[in-house]
């Protein structure tokens, strides 16, 4: 086993560093929107048309920001799923 001793100011500069790094990984939270490749993650489908289907039948909200761009909703799909859990017997 090692001691690694350390001054007093040393060790709370390393302290506050830990707290700093600590906060900053509390506050990430994942993007609203993302693209198709990761709203097929989420949902665990692999085909492209299954996605657009969803979309063109307002299961879950897109945005089109530019004609070959279309970013989902995290929460809308998350709320997808939510909508369709099936109760255990």
């Amino acid at each position: 086993m090692q001691i690694v001793c350390l001054q007093e100011e040393a060790f709370y500069a390393l302290f506050d560093k830990v707290v700093e790094h600590l906060e900053e990984k509390l506050n990430d939270k994942p993007a609203k929107w993302i693209d198709g490749e990761e709203a097929m993650g989420i949902l665990k489908i692999k085909s492209t048309t299954t996605l657009q289907k969803l979309r063109d039948e307002g299961k879950i909200a897109f945005s089109q920001p530019q004609k070959k761009i279309i970013l989902y909703d995290r929460d809308s799909i998350n709320e997808y799923i939510e909508a369709n859990v099936r109760e255990t017997f």
